[in-house]
């Protein structure tokens, strides 16, 4: 007796619930043949602001908790991610690539992951500074998280751009809304079931998927997102821009027709943790 396979219904990952869009819509990704795969939610400025609203309860307890302990999170989360090698390779060849470029990039963002995750109990020390003052008392400069950041991934290299944007992001303390590859949006998918399974808490990182030129407005002059990191061309940097100086909100900006190297030594740096925190200086009576 034939029987027809079960296949899996793709859900966005917002708030640390599976989701579908809030209108009900989708649209249809094709494996490398051509054939149809999967219908994936077609998220809509709805779902994008409760993605905001799932990240701000999220954030203040990520916030709280030990250096020590978010950097424990994301060394988990590269550990599953090495684990389920075999069902991200399948993600990411329905894009055409071959079985070793997608090991390749399954690699990389493992190694991503934990150079990241080796930061997160250290980058205080390098960052923040006690500063010489001729006066009786202490000053001090130390780092907190912004709050919620934008990401806009890459259109290419769905996975690793993806995960280099948001673990410098998420390793301070901040809390990420992220749209995923409108042209590879499945890897994505399953990074969010491996969220789902992790340590991280629900809200701090929220994925979603659909078409960039429907989101990227409410990235942009959302007021609650205090920052974008973005990929983007130079029609989309002028707007995301134009938005961000309305709403007051950092930016940091990839430009999409230069093709980034995200295998690079250069695109993990502590520097990508510092664009998105703020700095605090503390004045100390000495003796008090």
């Amino acid at each position: 007796m034939n029987r027809l396979p079960i296949t899996k219904t793709p859900k966005v990952y917002v708030g640390g619930a599976f989701i579908r869009s809030e209108s009900g819509r989708t649209f249809a990704i094709k494996d490398a043949g051509g054939r149809f795969f999967a219908n994936v939610p077609q998220c809509t400025r709805k779902d994008l602001r409760n993605a905001v609203e799932a990240a701000a309860k999220a954030g203040p307890g990520w916030a709280k908790r030990t250096p020590y302990n978010r950097g424990q999170i994301l060394y988990r989360l590269g550990e599953m991610l090495e684990a389920r090698k075999a069902d991200m390779a399948d993600a990411l060849m329905l894009g055409g690539v071959s079985k070793s470029a997608a090991a390749k990039e399954i690699t990389a963002a493992v190694d991503r992951l934990i150079y990241y995750a080796g930061w997160a109990d250290k980058y205080e020390q390098v960052l923040g500074s006690v500063n010489p003052v001729a006066a009786p008392y202490f000053n001090f400069t130390v780092t907190e998280p912004m709050g919620i950041v934008g990401v806009i991934a890459p259109e290419e290299a769905p996975l690793l751009g993806l995960v280099s944007l948001v673990a410098p992001v998420i390793v301070s303390g901040n809390t990420v809304v992220a749209l995923a590859s409108a042209a590879q949006p499945y890897p994505a998918i399953v990074l969010g079931e491996m969220l789902a399974t992790s340590d991280l808490p629900g809200g701090v990182v929220n994925l979603l998927t659909g078409a960039r030129k429907d989101l990227l407005p409410t990235f942009a002059t959302h007021t609650h997102l205090r920052a974008l990191a973005a990929v983007a061309d130079a029609g989309e940097r002028k707007a995301l821009a134009l938005g961000a100086v309305e709403s007051v909100k950092r930016t940091k900006f990839w430009k999409a027709e230069e093709k980034t190297d995200w295998f690079s030594e250069k695109a993990q740096s502590l520097y990508a943790i510092r664009d998105f925190l703020e700095f605090k200086t503390t004045w100390h009576p000495i003796g008090a």
